[in-house]
């Protein structure tokens, strides 16, 4: 199986596999693709190049022969019966990815605690690579001073916090994620920025523009019409709407990526475009839609090396198995961009159609990025 990826078991290179345990390989037939996750958090096994050896094995499609084990239809069974993106479930992610704690993410993250792709044309660091994410998105929705913004996945108040800093804008921002909220409010204190612990079907209001970075991939594929519907209800007929998702090949469902799904983000299911178009349809006009190329790989490369560099001081909270689960879960990542089978959009959408008043502001935004 690894020889289809040209990845050799203890050989020299260092996408190559050297197993520590012989009981690896009954593990990874009986078990699979979570079986090959849980193997390397328990120090079964090891890689140098964790990245490449991830994208060989999506190049030789070996990921959708590691979901076909017994295990992988009982997980599979298990997510398709538990009502993934249902309102009950939504704060789940929170409590089991964003509330592993603040230092964490403080280590990792830029200073503005940004947990999604950097825009890296014209920076060399991370933090500057954040910064110009930011205020792009402001400029691809033209923000002008007073305007009321609803802001559905806020994270840690990053773009909220530029965005009211820099345009004088008033946001009120969303999250299911009680350490977020908390931290968000530190951070926003003394801006009109609000932050409310609540799921994205109980925003209420009306909005001059609406933005949702990196946070569609938790929705759930039965409920995208419904974020889709939210959108529309609350944003002005002059309103523009901004979406920020990892964005699929083809649809890639919970039980697809079962390791992933278990330990990293749970109900995760990443969205094909035509998904997204479609959950649209009827409800709203696509102004603009931009692919990003390379910069998810380079920001994870990024997140990795302050995670590895700044683990002396997180170690006494965090032990060695969820060192290892967190290094294969950022290279893991790193990987399936390289393979070129998940890609960032950004998405602009209006409600009625800007074509008998275009914003140059705007255009000029896409053109930019196109020029790219």
């Amino acid at each position: 199986m690894f020889a289809l990826a040209d990845i050799r078991i203890d050989g020299p290179r260092p996408f190559d596999v050297r197993v520590n345990n012989p009981l690896f390989f009954k593990r990874i037939i009986r078990d699979g693709q979570l079986g090959l996750g849980e193997a390397y958090m328990d120090g079964w096994w090891d890689c140098d190049a964790l990245d490449e050896m991830t994208s060989r094995f999506i190049q030789a499609n070996l990921h959708k022969e590691t979901v076909k084990s017994f295990k992988a239809l009982l997980y599979f069974l298990e997510v398709r019966l538990s009502g993934l993106g249902k309102a009950s479930k939504a704060f789940e992610v929170g409590e089991a990815h964003y509330d592993l704690g603040n230092d964490l993410f403080k280590a990792m993250l830029d200073p503005e605690m940004v947990y999604s792709c950097a825009y890296w044309r014209d920076s060399g660091t991370l933090n500057d690579a954040q910064r110009a994410k930011l205020d792009l998105i402001c400029r691809k929705i033209a923000l002008k001073k007073g305007q009321k913004v609803l802001e559905i996945g806020c994270g840690w108040g990053g773009w909220a916090k530029h965005a009211a800093e820099n345009y004088g804008v008033e946001v009120v921002g969303l999250t299911v994620s009680k350490e977020q909220a908390a931290l968000a409010r530190e951070r926003c204190a003394g801006l009109p920025v609000e932050i409310r612990l609540q799921d994205y079907r109980e925003a209420q209001g009306s909005y001059d523009r609406i933005v949702s970075i990196a946070m569609f991939e938790a929705v759930g594929h039965k409920y995208y019409r419904t974020f889709m519907q939210v959108a529309e209800r609350c944003l002005k007929d002059d309103g523009l709407f901004f979406l920020h998702s990892i964005v699929g090949n083809e649809p890639v469902g919970a039980a697809e990526a079962p390791w992933l799904n278990k330990y990293i983000f749970p109900n995760g299911e990443l969205p094909s475009l035509a998904q997204i178009m479609t959950a649209a349809e009827g409800l709203f006009v696509v102004e603009g839609a931009h692919h990003f190329a390379d910069d998810y790989d380079r920001t994870l490369a990024a997140w990795q090396e302050n995670f590895r560099r700044n683990w002396p001081q997180l170690k006494g909270k965090y032990d060695q198995r969820f060192y290892r689960m967190w290094e294969l879960y950022l290279a893991m990542a790193r990987g399936i961009f390289q393979a070129r089978i998940a890609h960032i959009w950004h998405v602009v959408f209006s409600k009625n159609g800007l074509a008998r008043k275009r914003q140059p502001a705007m255009d000029a935004m896409f053109y930019e990025h196109d020029a790219r």
